[in-house]
């Protein structure tokens, strides 16, 4: 069994700490021993913190001895005034040592007005990581909008820099967008800062490291110097987002506590949402469908195929790798894919008919990695997301990808996965070619980038290659609905390949 210190300071409102305290309660523990410290920095003893000791084994009650300015927050914002941000660093490093002497595996820093999920702590020892929080999000004040308690770097910044090159407003608030959208996908990501909510591991707590004022760091927030000591002892800062806290940062919000643990299932009583695979097939039985399909069947809850008039026995393959799901085969008589857009119409309408909370639209040569199949249970209960985008790697050989002029598809986010809305009143690109594997007007959706990698197989060989050439030659001869370029490039004896890395 794993120990695990949970440790906070607490000067708290007494129905946030009431929920604060109701949360940790219900914390799973599978495989770990959780312990809790409080320091008590009340003026007077906190009957919900004697309460909670009384009700749990292995609890400390520290009462704070330190007195400074009175602490405020209001409807507006909170107020930290210097005195007592050192005054809460000094505790944190105080619980830092403790843990260390004590030799705790792991110590779970966390501020008493979050409520967190019961899979919190569990979740984040499964991670591996040293120093790793979880994302929760506020509206630090009442006119902004709401933002993460994690940055990528300096006292606040949440976008990405080059080497000290000069951005525009425009480029940097894009940057800012993708940093945010990034963070509302399910996933754990590097950043440059975090806190309130991080868990420390036995070699992080074996480390120098501390909260205490960097003097010639001009940094607000005991957060910060933490993580430059942090950085530059070598560790790697990580912010997690599969199951966010809600901040009760206003009395006022306390309400919106009972939508947020509905939204993220807190009970686990929900039934997951039902995902839709649709695939539109010709003549795949001796390339990738097998692989393809094999893959998608261990996290998607049905299949569809439209198979348009195959001569080889492709429905075989997709009968056999299918055989353990749901599924429907439409076969169509006569080839239609030299008016595609008609074909990604019916396959559309055929997913929508299994009645799916979710589509995913996949083509027989395409295959994500292998951590979609963790993933994808908490894409789709994600509250924030109508759209998923991923990025698409033309392989060129079963190790390397392409990458030059006119193959660039690898560093665009495209749409591959939808939450399916039966009232909504889908458009598709009348075009007979290069139409959209999706509608075409799903721009006011909310969409989030996913970083999952998807590998686009179909280019993989050298006869795939040819194929793919002669076809477009005949079905767009005069590049009008693709470029002239690009399908000569198909060719190219010698493309610039990349290789293929896999991630953590």
């Amino acid at each position: 069994m794993k120990r695990v210190l949970i440790a906070s300071p607490v000067k708290q409102k007494t129905g946030i700490l009431t929920e604060f305290l109701a949360c940790l309660q219900a914390l799973d523990k599978v495989g770990l021993t959780l312990e809790f410290i409080f320091i008590d920095d009340h003026d007077s003893p906190s009957v919900a913190l004697q309460e909670f000791a009384a009700a749990n084994p292995g609890v400390i009650i520290l009462q704070g001895t330190e007195r400074s300015q009175a602490y405020q927050c209001n409807e507006q914002t909170h107020y930290w005034q210097e005195d007592i941000v050192w005054k809460v660093a000094t505790y944190k490093d105080y619980f830092i040592n403790l843990a260390r002497e004590e030799q705790y595996d792991y110590l779970f820093l966390v501020d008493s007005d979050l409520a967190l999920h019961p899979k919190t702590i569990t979740h984040l020892v499964s991670l591996g990581k040293d120093l790793v929080s979880e994302v929760y999000w506020t509206q630090w004040e009442k006119e902004l909008i709401l933002l993460p308690q994690v940055w990528l770097g300096g006292q606040y910044r949440l976008h990405e820099t080059e080497d000290g090159k000069p951005l525009s407003e425009e480029e940097i608030g894009k940057r800012q967008r993708d940093f945010i959208n990034r963070l509302y996908c399910p996933g754990t990501y590097k950043v440059g800062g975090l806190g309130a909510c991080t868990l420390l591991s036995k070699k992080a707590l074996a480390a120098d490291i501390s909260f205490a004022k960097i003097d010639n760091l001009d940094l607000v927030g005991e957060d910060r110097h933490f993580c430059v000591r942090a950085a530059v002892l070598g560790f790697e800062l990580y912010a997690d987002t599969y199951y966010p806290p809600y901040h009760m940062y206003r009395e006022s919000e306390l309400p919106g506590l009972m939508q947020h643990k509905e939204k993220y299932d807190y009970q686990e009583s929900k039934q997951s949402p039902h995902l839709t695979l649709a695939m539109l097939v010709r003549n795949e039985a001796d390339r990738y469908l097998e692989k393809v399909l094999t893959h998608a069947a261990s996290y998607v809850d049905e299949v569809v195929i439209l198979d348009d008039a195959s001569t080889d026995n492709t429905i075989e393959v997709c009968r056999q790798c299918l055989i353990n799901i749901p599924h429907r085969i439409v076969v169509n008589t006569e080839a239609g894919f030299h008016n595609e857009i008609m074909l990604r119409k019916q396959l559309w309408d055929l997913a929508a008919a299994t009645k799916p909370d979710w589509i995913l639209i996949l083509d027989a040569d395409e295959i994500f990695e292998d951590q979609i199949i963790q993933m994808m249970p908490f894409l789709l209960r994600n509250p924030q997301a109508d759209i998923y985008h991923f990025r698409l790697y033309d392989m060129w050989n079963e190790t390397q990808y392409r990458e030059d002029n006119y193959w660039q598809a690898h560093m665009y986010y495209r749409p591959f996965l939808v939450r399916y809305q039966a009232n909504y009143d889908y458009n598709w690109q009348e075009t007979p070619q290069h139409c959209g594997r999706l509608p075409l007007n799903l721009s006011n959706l909310r969409a989030i980038p996913c970083q999952i990698r998807l590998k686009h197989l179909g280019w993989s060989r050298p006869s795939d290659r040819l194929d793919k050439y002669y076809r477009y030659k005949k079905l767009d001869p005069n590049a009008v609905y693709g470029n002239k370029e690009q399908y000569q490039s198909i060719l190219d004896p010698k493309p610039n390949l990349i290789s293929w890395q896999d991630c953590d």
